[in-house]
């Protein structure tokens, strides 16, 4: 029952992961934006890609987004600003202005308004604040609601929550599938604790070889502190 009230927090940053392969968002963009909003001042830093690598000094974590995949991250955090602003909502999805919710990477294999005969292949990593769970001392409940929103969205679950290692970290992931006309959007979603934030990762596919392949291209190593 105490998810319950995870969900309510939580619900609008959990859908837009579960609604990435087809998020409707401004394609106006600077090209492929090369850093994350930086989050000055807070414990987590938003991270920057280089040379089609994705790396968070503070996480330890480094993620090869594939050859030609587009970046979308500044574009989402901004469109999630923008709606939460006109709705007159505090953002879910915060540019560099909160330290409670951040998109820290949204990478496709085309533009999210690009249309196409396959799935459209994404990685994204999310982190927020553990204050908005009270009570969550393992990762494993926030699978509570983020498997109430992939099911509002038409997902089925594959299996219950599994401890999956990675390098030197353990978290916790859970496999979704759902049918899209002929096609199917399979979506692994790996979640661990760090620094007072729940941290997400999940990468969409239209394999389970290609979801695989893209959590291959995650690595952990030691996680160094920010300097000032």
């Amino acid at each position: 029952m105490r998810n319950m009230s995870f969900f309510r927090v939580s619900a609008p940053l959990i859908a837009a992961v579960f609604l990435s392969a087809t998020i409707q968002i401004s394609a106006q963009s600077s090209g492929s934006s090369n850093k994350s909003s930086a989050a000055s001042g807070h414990a987590l830093d938003s991270g920057s890609v280089i040379n089609g690598i994705y790396h968070n000094r503070t996480l330890g974590l480094a993620c090869k987004i594939p050859e030609g995949w587009v970046l979308r991250t500044d574009e989402m955090n901004a469109a999630e600003e923008e709606s939460a602003s006109a709705a007159g909502d505090t953002p879910t999805q915060p540019h560099a202005s909160s330290a409670g919710a951040k998109l820290l990477l949204a990478a496709f294999s085309r533009p999210p308004l690009a249309k196409g005969d396959d799935v459209n292949s994404s990685i994204l990593i999310a982190a927020e604040s553990t204050a908005a769970y009270p009570g969550m001392t393992d990762p494993a409940q926030y699978f509570g609601p983020l498997t109430e929103v992939a099911k509002a969205q038409g997902f089925d679950v594959d299996q219950d929550p599994y401890e999956y290692p990675i390098g030197t970290k353990t978290l916790v992931r859970g496999d979704f599938h759902k049918d899209v006309g002929t096609l199917v959007m399979r979506q692994s979603s790996l979640v661990m604790l760090a620094h007072g934030y729940a941290v997400s990762i999940t990468v969409i596919g239209g394999t389970e070889d290609e979801v695989e392949e893209l959590i291959d291209g995650l690595e952990f190593t030691a996680s160094k502190p920010r300097t000032r």
